[in-house]
């Protein structure tokens, strides 16, 4: 099962992507205000396990499924 994770932006720089889904930061989803960012793994990196990157939330599909579609992080498309 995939763990998804909110992190900081700032914590770009201590991402590694060998670890993750995502392969660079081209490829990670960002917030619309770009301060923060999700990545996805089956096993926690271990740039989080040890402390060097603290999430700032933990969610399931669904969860991230459902935060992509709020304002702070999904432009409404106008018709």
């Amino acid at each position: 099962m995939k763990t998804y994770a909110i992190l900081s932006i700032g914590d770009l720089s201590n991402t590694d992507f060998l670890q993750i889904e995502e392969s660079n930061e081209n490829t990670i989803r960002k917030s619309l205000d770009l301060t923060k960012f999700i990545i996805k793994y089956t096993s926690t990196p271990t740039f989080i396990s040890d402390g060097s990157v603290v999430p700032l939330q933990t969610l399931t599909h669904e969860e991230a499924l459902s935060l992509m579609t709020t304002p702070e992080w999904s432009e409404e498309i106008p018709v």
